[in-house]
């Protein structure tokens, strides 16, 4: 037997167990021997009970050594292998309640795999002229204008269908002609080309645009150099135009966007910075207001109507009673957008060109998705873009497609039915 045991007597209690020991004093207590009584009160503490089963075990009382402590009621701390044994029953029964929780809980976070994608990125972006989606390398390319012939000889023009914006007023006698800008499109052929005129040239100039003429009156030309205008004048740059033989002078004159725009590069025409229409998503609307629209230019070879398709939500275009059809497709032009907007109207002191105060603010109406808007047209100055105002004041946004935009000397010369 140890020798450091000096009696081992049993407490009233049946699970309970007095150790008498006399420890030494240098090293502690010697734990390398248990009695049948204390195995089987281990026994006891691993099995399958409560805490307050557990046994209480009670230290030995130490007597006469002048290096330990006095404890209160003679008990001291419980020996580490007590310690140790209450530990393992508290982390089995740990262990036990985490494996219970654990069969009623959701599998981890972890272990779900996600299905979101990051969203590709877009390549294309808004026309700057036209507000279609087209490559963003589109909108670094300059806008080239090309003044286009309305005489009945000159029908059907080609190109005018590719336009991204067509401004149309009277040159003279009553004679309409067109400015048609280009950016994003490259047509073939366009023409026939004819004269400039000093407002066709400020509304060039609202979009940074080279402007490709053939001539023009005395007046408009000394503006063209006055107003700094990107000029492309046939007249002095005779390779960039052609003229064919199916058709006299002077309604002969073609080009196209790659020959205007090698000429534009020639002369450092690179880029047109400009602020384009504001532009909106189309909605057609399910009760139309405005199905045909009728506008009185100059009498019965220049009015123009405008048959609203539901289907296409754009506008079909005639002019002198008959379908305008651009030669290059056989097709009907049918702008997105129609506007008519009211300009004062007068003939230059020759009694022969047009004149139209292009600066300046005057009425509008907008024509898209089968109705109409009123508002106000704003243009301060010549290199300024023309902007469009509601009643109230607010921007008006415009379909994407082509905007067709005509000059009339009255509000009286616009009517529209449902």
């Amino acid at each position: 037997m140890d020798p450091d045991f000096k009696s081992v007597r049993r407490s009233n209690s049946p699970n309970k167990i007095k150790i008498d020991r006399q420890p030494e004093i240098k090293t502690g207590y010697d734990t390398s021997f248990l009695t049948p009584e204390e195995v089987a009160a281990a026994d006891n503490i691993l099995s399958p009970v409560k805490l307050d089963d557990v046994p209480s075990i009670e230290q030995p009382t130490y007597t006469g050594t002048p290096n330990m402590k006095k404890q209160s009621k003679n008990k001291l701390r419980p020996s580490k292998k007590n310690l140790a044994i209450i530990g393992v029953f508290v982390l089995m029964s740990g262990l036990g309640a985490a494996f219970f929780l654990n069969r009623h809980t959701n599998p981890p976070i972890s272990s779900v795999k996600s299905t979101s994608k990051t969203a590709p990125k877009p390549t294309t972006v808004a026309s700057n002229l036209s507000g279609l989606s087209v490559e963003p390398s589109m909108n670094e390319l300059p806008v080239t204008g090309v003044m286009i012939e309305n005489s009945v000889q000159a029908r059907p023009q080609a190109g005018l269908s590719q336009a991204g914006v067509v401004f149309e007023a009277i040159a003279e006698g009553g004679v309409t002609r067109f400015l048609a800008l280009f950016q994003d499109t490259n047509p073939e052929n366009i023409g026939p080309i004819r004269s400039a005129r000093p407002y066709y040239a400020q509304w060039a100039l609202g979009f940074d645009a080279g402007y490709a003429h053939v001539g023009g009156s005395p007046k408009a030309l000394a503006n063209i150099k006055e107003w700094g205008v990107k000029d492309l004048d046939q007249f002095q740059n005779s390779g960039a135009y052609s003229r064919i033989s199916s058709r006299p002078a002077p309604h002969n004159v073609y080009t196209s966007v790659d020959k205007l725009k090698q000429l534009q590069a020639s002369k450092g025409f690179t880029k047109s910075s400009y602020k384009g229409f504001l532009r909106k998503i189309e909605a057609a609307s399910k009760t139309p207001a405005a199905k045909t629209i009728d506008l009185s230019i100059s009498g019965p070879t220049y009015d123009v109507r405008y048959d609203y398709n539901v289907a296409t939500n754009s506008y079909q275009r005639s002019v002198g009673g008959a379908a305008h059809v651009d030669a290059n497709s056989n097709t009907q032009i049918s702008p997105k957008v129609v506007v008519a907007m009211i300009i004062p109207y007068g003939v230059e002191g020759d009694g022969y060109h047009s004149t139209y105060s292009t600066i300046g603010s005057g009425a509008v109406y907008i024509f898209q998705d089968g109705n109409v808007t009123t508002g106000q047209w704003t243009k301060p100055e010549n290199k300024s873009q023309i902007s469009y105002t509601d009643a109230s004041g607010k921007p008006l946004k415009l379909n994407p497609g082509q905007t067709w935009i005509t000059a009339l000397s009255a509000a009286n010369k616009v009517t529209y039915k449902p």
